[in-house]
Order: structure tokens, then sequence, then C-alpha cells
């Protein structure tokens, strides 16, 4: 294992008015110059000029040309120096892990697989965990001293205090797996553990740019349903870092009602569109996708399920509108509850049914009878990929380390 030790503690660039600056050239991929970026804190020019030589110093932005504005002396542009830093997410899925290394700018610059290990033996989890996150780095020929950090997202329920996976329904011999400080003294980086949805919502606000949507809903479709949120800018994690279980809300499940089992047109969402059930849906349909046996069969089925949309299977589309609709009518009443303006579908599960799950869940939330608010609601898809939790996971380090808020982030030691 790695041998480089750096503590439990994710480095910080040392003060607020630093990662107010870095955020600021971070939302702005042209780049801004200092009275641009004065004009954007409400800094004074000798706090941003201070900041930004230190910013310099440690190669965290760089001077990248200069613009002429008016009458005045050319404007030195500052950029993001991307390839500076970087962070590493890790996903624990019942069938995969999926490990990535971002780097400050929020891209994907390595990513691998390994099968998930039996918690059976939990030392077992940390070795083949640990050893794939040094590979990566080793693989992408990344400085260790660059490693900000690693941010594992998990299936709840999670003990953040203690950093345990509890319990999780979709990783049954997962029980007091104790991944965050085990995965810290096996690697040698400051770790971070966070419930999946809540990470894949942390992705989703800390990437987007100036126009980032300050309240949405992340609906996440993996093994289990689930919703992330994000309030004000602030990911919502609830008491115990649990929230968004949302599989319980009952929705009107329409063609999905009642075959292979169930009955009723009415149930809940996450039961209705658990994917080993709709995978034997697709089966009773003629679809030619196999049967479940385990995680790995249904992730090869959805593989065969994602292959019939892109052939323009009709049978294939019809059921993929169907989950659309089904998570749509979910998500109508989030929308309720909360006032919200946007909804983000993603999820390695979403991804590949999106085509035709997309429009539906559009057509579901902003024509239901029962949506209250009266504003435009945006539906979207996260660009993120199938790997928007791991994604989310990495930018959980990248959110701690350098956004200018007191984030009551989880994991310190």
């Amino acid at each position: 294992m790695a041998e480089h030790r750096r503590g439990a503690n994710l480095p910080s660039i040392g003060g607020f008015n630093r990662t107010v600056v870095l955020d600021a050239v971070r939302r702005s991929p042209e780049g801004l110059s200092r009275v641009e970026l004065a004009g954007r804190t409400g800094l004074s020019a000798q706090t941003v000029s201070n900041v930004t030589r230190f910013l310099i110093e440690a190669g965290m932005i760089v001077e990248s040309g200069t613009v002429v504005s008016g009458r005045g002396k050319p404007r030195t542009i500052l950029r993001l120096e991307a390839g500076s830093r970087y962070a590493v997410g890790v996903h624990v899925d019942p069938a995969i892990v999926t490990y990535v290394l971002l780097d400050l700018a929020g891209t994907v610059v390595a990513q691998s697989t390994t099968s998930t290990p039996t918690a059976d033996d939990p030392d077992e989890v940390i070795r083949t965990v640990a050893g794939a996150v040094d590979a990566l780095i080793v693989g992408a020929a990344v400085d260790v001293d660059t490693i900000l950090g690693v941010g594992v997202a998990s299936p709840g329920p999670i003990d953040a205090e203690r950093g345990v996976v509890l319990d999780p329904p979709f990783l049954p011999r997962w029980r007091d797996v104790p991944l965050r400080d085990a995965l810290a003294e096996a690697t040698g980086y400051p770790v971070l553990l966070e419930k999946d949805v809540t990470a894949a919502a942390v992705g989703e606000s800390f990437l987007a740019g100036e126009s980032a949507a300050r309240n949405f809903a992340f609906v996440y479709y993996g093994t289990g349903f689930g919703v992330g949120l994000v309030l004000d800018n602030e990911p919502v994690r609830g008491v115990g870092a649990n929230a968004g279980d949302a599989g319980h809300i009952m929705v009107d499940q329409g063609a999905l009602a009642g075959t292979p089992d169930g009955s009723g047109s009415r149930g809940e969402v996450g039961a209705a569109v658990a994917p080993d059930r709709l995978v034997r849906i697709a089966a009773a349909r003629g679809l030619a996708v196999g049967g479940p046996t385990d995680a790995a069969s249904v992730d090869r089925a959805w593989d065969a399920l994602a292959a019939a949309i892109a052939a323009g299977d009709p049978d294939a589309h019809a059921l993929a509108a169907d989950v659309g609709r089904a998570m749509g009518n979910a998500a109508v009443l989030i929308v309720n509850l909360l006032d919200l303006d946007r909804v983000v579908f993603g999820g390695p599960f979403w991804s590949r049914v999106a085509a035709a799950a997309l429009p539906a869940a559009r057509d579901a939330i902003i024509r239901s009878p029962l949506l209250v608010p009266k504003h435009p609601i945006a539906v979207d898809e996260s660009d993120r990929g199938a790997d928007v939790a791991a994604v989310g996971a990495a930018c959980l380090v990248l959110d701690a380390a350098l956004s200018p808020r007191a984030s009551a982030l989880l994991i310190r030691h």
C-alpha cells in the first residue's frame, strides 16, 4: 500500500478569501482579471492581489494572456490550473465499485472498476478498494502530493459520524463496515464518506457553472431509487446524513402495475422501478434480456435493454417510458413539497434508459394534475453519465477543500 501519510484531515488552501477567489476562477473557464475578481467577490483590490499571488505560487491558478478593455492598461487574465490538484471518487455499488480521478476543474482524467467484494471479510474490502485507488493514481502518473483526498459514495444507511457503512439493503453482507477510517489508514489520504444520492447531488451542484441552480432534486436511479436534495446551494443531509430515502413514495405505476408481481395500480416507487423487477417485466413482454439471478446479471440485462432502446425496439422504448413516468410521478410530490424549479435525473441505471425515460418523466412532472408550483420546472438529465455517484464522491473532496462556505462536511478527525 501507499507509504504517504498525510493524516486524516483534508488539506486547506488557507482561508475564506482564498476559496472565494479560487471558486470564482473555477466557475469562469474563460478566465477573470483581478479587477473582475474584485468585482465578483467583493474583496478589495489589495486582498485580491495578495490572494492571487498565493494561488499562483501554489500552482492552482496561472496568468494566461491579457485583454485590453477601454483606455486602461491591459488586464492580465487568470485561469484555473486544473492539473495542480486532484481528488479520487469511489462509488460502492452491489455489482461493481467505480473509481474516478478528477482534476480541479472536475474533469475525469482516469477511471477504473473492480467487482464489489463481499463484506464477510471487511479487510478484503479495504484491500480491494485501497489497491484500486493506488493503482488509479499510479496509472494516471499523478504525483501523490497533489491528491486532496478520497470521497466514497455508498448506499445508505451510513453512520456519518463514525464513517461506517451500516446495513444497506442491497448489500446484504455489508454490516458495520468501518470504511472511512480503514481506507484512510490503508491509503494515507483523507477520506470522506457520503450516501450515494447526496454525493450525486453534490457533484451536480459543484460542477455546474455560474448558472448553477440554487435548488433542485437529483433523482438517483441505481440499484435503489433515491433523491438527493440541494436547497439554497447546500446539500440536505439530515440528522444522520441519510436524507434522500424516497423509495416509499406511493405513485400510480401505470403500465408497470401488477406485472410480473404486485397488484393494484398504486405502489411504492422504489419497488415499482426496481431494476431486477423490470428485467422480469421486460422478459414477460418478450424482450430478450435474460433473467435476473444476481446484481451482475441484472446489470447485463440492463445493457441488453439499453441496446434494444438504441436499436429502436418499441417494446423496450415503452418499458423505459413507463419507468420514467413512474419516477416523474414521485418527483412531482417532492417538487410540491419544496417548491423546486429543477429536477435532475441520473445514476447508473438511469443513463442507459434515459433516451426514452427522460421525455416521459418530464411530461409526467410538468403535466401532472397534482403539480402545485406555477413557475416553470426544468427537468434535465445529468451529464455526468453512469459514474455520477463516483464523480460526486470526488466532488465531495473538491467541495470541502475549495468551496467558500462553512460546509459541515461530515468527516473531520
